[in-house]
């Protein structure tokens, strides 16, 4: 009797225990709300006993649930917490999922369990609330792709038994735990893409196994410990993405030998490839991209037989020592290779077509490669991606690139090749980027270019292309970025199977010869939110199709024949940031809502015609229409007047008679005309600036003075009237020159000339002035430099100084290439940049400018105007040499103010105590280790104050405190804009690059770290 009770006993527990995993089970369910593939519902059912239910494995014995295996199977919702009642669960994947919510603590019941899979699903919450560290068993936790945030729990180092923990691509915070290092099973450990910060602690070196250690993408500083490179264990080392510093032993092949990954791009290390690399034998993978590396690359890394991808790019490598190229034709298996970004200069060898026929990325753009490209190229039959561009590249462009079938990508763009484009160039069908502008061809644009189907950019600008645009051109399906035909000789009409390009964002056909009407399906292109059509000859009024445009950004419509009124619409793009309709022929009332309540972000300039608007546009206002009866009265006020004037004109005949012949005795004596301005009179200035009184002085110059000026007539207006010193020579050119090059031009970030005056003085002196509109800021080289007594009250922070180079940069982009004829400003510097209320640059002064000599009479080759090129310290080395003026010359001028604005010295500076001879030498040699030491210690101090939470009006009121870049990110930050500094002010003008590309760069810098 006994035993009976025994066994009921017995069989009562194993059923209760059996019932607890169903129950757990059907709370499991009940939780998922989404079960798209149907297992739960077609399965989980009283049909059949839960341990034959999909996903679910029984022990053979007590028939406990041992595994729980979903692994993508749709589901959506949350996990029960009643899976902690499955204590024997050794097993529990519910990866590649939509589960959401936080893993519930109850999983730290599990003692049992063995492998954690929650990977690539949507859970938030703390990873120290999950417990895993009770789970004793664990060999394996993989949280990766999730949301998890918080602190890594260091209490995981009790799992002794666990060999991969991935916890890649959460959110999680803070430092590594030096505890890890205890895990002493461990062989793989994933952290990448989350925010962990601090030093690598050298105790995970004390992981013996480990043969992964993957840690990239996360805000990591300090150096790596030797120890590192001593474990012999590893297969893949990643730390790519991170601010970590220090060298590569040249040991590491020696100590490492079983490396096939090594991932340390994206980082601050410097020195040189050590060669022992060529002792890992088994490397597939090397990743060194966007360092401080030096020197040349191994000769022989082609005995890296195994090696499939190698990255360099982005380093100051280099030398003409180009072997490692034809060595790396022994690596069958490679697919990608790029040096782009480094310092190579040399004939491109020929041995590049003998790399492995699997090669599918190829980069040498931005160096200094010279020669024909590669003969047999076409033997790289799996090339994907070429990029050659930025190097000096000449020649032809060989046809036999159209044997590249698989090509996707082709950039071409800033060599010095020449010829016509391939035609067989267009049967690439798998082509999507195509970039071939800054070069030398010449010829049609092929109407075959409709075989490339899958294009999606086609860059083909700044070269010589003629004809009409081919309409097949916007039968391409696939283009959905960039059309730039800018910069060539288009000409005709505008087909209007351009709607056709529905999913285009950006279509440039600036500068060419386009004329007709602008088409009206224009409006079909409703991804467009970069247009640009200036300097063509369209005319006709702007198609009201254009308010389809919701997303439109940029439009610039400028320098065409363009009538009629300005659609209303257009103020109810919302999107819209820029708009330039200056120098066309419209008329009539300006919108005031939208786009046009900015004046900053539109330009009018050069239509007569217009009228009304928001005040800061300084547009006449616009007649109000009267009645007919009123009409009636001004005709006969206008007949009556006539009649009145006729008769007093016979009065006045004799002495307008007289005073003809006294001024034509007078005309020698009289100064010289300025054409195109209006012209105020010498007493109204006198007036204006209380007789040029001390008190008014603002500066003086190389040519003369400049005084405030106040106007009553019509309500107070400021302004700042630059007085010619007519004793200095050169002075009168100076004023003809800024004349000539001021009275056409208008941007955003010049200073705008109000008028002139060319007349005599009281004491029937030569007397020459200018006008222009008063900076409330001054100019920019007081914000820099300190004052007479030594200290400099006032800081710029780094924000406003990086934004005063892109408004410079801008100015020079319009007036080298927006400008016919291009201007060269010839004397760039901090004292010719002055700041309005808002602190927005404005570029001044352009009494040394140069237009090219096609306009202005100057025989071939020659500038214009005067002999000066600028001020000691900017003026580009080869002026001095006595060759001309060129817009190479301003921007060198740029890169000496762009080092200026961020060190605060002067190029005059007296560099000797720092070991060097000039701004551009002090500012080389402390790149990049020691670049903190060279930035102007003020802005550090104003940075310093930045962070302490500043916000709000007290940004506009003290310039020196808004908030700034975030500390860990300045070193990056101040080492970009430096390079930029250094190459253009390269001593070579073929090293220095197109302003252009200079401002489009800088945008990209405050782009990655202030916005």
């Amino acid at each position: 009797m006994g035993e009976k009770v025994v066994s009921f006993t017995v069989s009562t527990i194993l059923q209760f225990s059996n019932e607890t995993d169903r129950i757990a089970l059907i709370d499991f369910k009940h939780r998922i709300f989404d079960d798209s593939h149907g297992v739960l519902l077609n399965s989980w059912n009283d049909s059949q006993h839960h341990c034959h239910w999909q996903g679910v494995s029984c022990g053979r014995q007590n028939q406990r649930v041992v595994a729980l295996r979903l692994a993508d199977m749709g589901l959506v919702g949350t996990i029960s917490p009643h899976i902690g009642n499955l204590t024997f669960l050794r097993q529990l994947n519910l990866s590649t999922n939509k589960l959401s919510g936080q893993i519930p603590g109850e999983i730290g019941r599990l003692f049992r369990l063995r492998s954690l899979d929650l990977s690539v699903n949507a859970l938030t919450g703390e990873l120290l609330a999950a417990n895993l560290s009770s789970c004793l068993q664990l060999r394996e936790i993989f949280l990766y792709l999730n949301g998890l945030h918080g602190k890594l729990p260091g209490e995981l180092a009790n799992l002794q038994k666990l060999q991969s923990l991935s916890l890649d691509a959460n959110q999680l915070t803070g430092e590594i735990p030096p505890s890890f290092g205890n895990l002493s099973s461990l062989s793989g450990l994933g952290m990448e893409y989350n925010h962990l910060e601090g030093n690598i602690p050298e105790e995970i070196t004390k992981c013996r196994g480990l043969l992964l250690l993957s840690l990239g993408a996360n805000n990591l500083t300090g150096t790596l410990s030797s120890t590192f490179f001593n474990m012999t264990s590893i297969i893949n080392f990643s730390i790519t993405q991170n601010s970590l510093q220090g060298t590569i032993p040249s040991t590491i092949g020696d100590t490492m030998p079983n490396l096939r990954g090594f991932y340390f791009g994206i980082n601050k290390f410097h020195g040189t490839i050590p060669t022992s690399f060529l002792n890992a034998s088994k490397l597939q993978l090397l990743e060194l991209s966007q360092n401080y590396f030096v020197g040349k690359v191994p000769d022989d890394i082609g005995r890296l037989k195994d090696l499939q991808r190698l990255n360099l790019q982005y380093n100051f490598l280099g030398g003409n020592d180009l072997a490692f190229i034809t060595s790396l034709s022994n690596c069958s298996d490679l697919t990608q290779f790029s040096i782009a970004g480094n310092r190579f200069v040399g004939k491109l060898p020929n041995t590049v077509a003998n790399l492995s026929s699997k090669l599918s990325f190829l980069s040498l753009a931005g160096n200094k490669f010279s020669g024909t490209m590669p003969i047999g190229i076409n033997n790289l039959a799996s090339l994907i991606d070429l990029e050659l561009e930025d190097n000096h590249l000449s020649g032809v462009i060989p046809s036999e690139i159209g044997d590249l079938k698989n090509l996707q990508v082709l950039d071409l763009q800033k060599n010095q090749f020449s010829g016509k484009i391939p035609l067989v160039l267009f049967n690439i069908t798998s082509l999507s980027s195509l970039f071939m502008d800054h070069n030398n061809l010449d010829g049609y644009l092929p109407s075959s270019v409709g075989n490339l189907w899958n294009l999606n950019e086609l860059y083909l600008s700044h070269n010589r292309l003629d004809g009409v645009i081919p309409g097949k051109i916007f039968d391409l399906p696939s283009l959905s970025k960039y059309l730039d035909l800018s910069s060539n000789s288009f000409t005709g009409l505008l087909s209007p199977d351009v709607g056709k390009l529905k999913k285009l964002n950006t279509l440039n056909i600036s500068r060419n010869k386009l004329s007709g009407k602008i088409p009206e399906t224009i409006g079909d292109c409703l991804s467009l939110e970069y247009l640009d059509m200036h300097a063509n000859h369209f005319e006709g009024k702007i198609p009201p199709s254009m308010v389809s445009l919701k997303g439109i950004r940029h439009l610039d419509f400028s320098n065409n024949k363009l009538t009629g009124e300005i659609p209303r619409e257009l103020q109810d793009l919302s999107f819209l940031q820029y708009l330039n309709l200056s120098f066309n022929d419209l008329e009539g009332e300006v919108p005031t809502n939208g786009i046009f309540a900015k004046a900053n972000h539109v330009s009018l300039v050069g239509n007569k015609k217009l009228c009304g608007g928001i005040p800061e546009l300084k547009l006449p206002p616009c007649h109000v229409k009267k009645t007919k009866h009123k009409n009636h009265l001004k005709l006969m006020i206008v007949i009556f007047t006539c009649i009145c004037s006729a008769l007093v004109f016979a009065s006045f005949i004799a002495i307008l008679t007289l005073c003809w012949r006294k001024q034509k005795r007078m005309e020698s004596a009289k100064p010289s005309k300025v054409e195109k301005l209006y012209k105020i009179p010498y007493r109204d200035l006198h007036q204006a600036t209380d007789g040029f009184s001390e008190t008014n002085l603002i500066g003086s110059g190389s040519f003369g003075s400049v005084y405030k000026g106040r106007f009553e007539q019509g309500g107070e207006q400021i302004v700042a009237v630059k007085v010619l010193d007519l004793l200095k020579n050169g002075a009168s050119k100076s004023f003809l020159a800024e004349c000539k090059v001021l009275r056409n031009i208008r941007h955003r970030n010049l200073v705008p000339i109000l008028t002139c005056c060319s007349s005599c003085d009281f004491m029937g002196n030569e007397f020459k002035a200018l006008v222009y509109e008063f900076m409330e800021n001054g100019d920019l080289d007081a914000w820099l430099h300190p004052h007479s007594d030594g200290e400099r009250t006032n800081v710029l922070s780094v924000v406003q100084r990086l934004n005063i180079t892109i408004d410079v940069a801008s100015a020079l982009d319009y007036l080298h290439n927006d400008c016919e004829p291009p201007v060269i400003h010839c004397d760039l510097k901090p004292s010719n940049i002055l700041l309005d209320k808002d602190f927005t640059a404005h570029v001044g002064d352009f009494g040394l400018s140069r237009l090219y000599s096609r306009t202005i009479g100057d025989s071939p080759g020659k500038s214009s105007t005067l002999e000066l090129k600028g001020s000691i310290g900017y003026i580009a080395p080869e002026y001095g040499t006595g060759a001309n003026a060129t817009t190479c010359g301003d921007v060198y001028s740029y890169g000496i103010f762009l080092l200026e604005i961020l060190t605060g010295k002067r190029p005059t500076y007296d560099f000797s105590s720092d070991g060097c001879s000039s701004l551009f030498e002090y500012v080389e040699t402390a790149l990049p280790d020691e670049v903190m030491k060279i930035v102007d210690p003020l802005l550090l101090a104003c940075q310093e104050s930045s962070n302490h939470g500043i916000r709000g009006k007290e940004q506009l009121k003290n310039p020196g405190k808004l908030v700034e870049i975030e500390e860990r990110k300045m070193d990056d930050f101040f080492i970009s804009v430096f390079k930029l500094g250094l190459c253009c002010a390269s001593r070579s003008p073929m090293d220095r690059g197109n302003i252009k590309d200079v401002a489009r760069e800088l945008q990209k810098i405050r782009n990655a770290f202030f916005v």
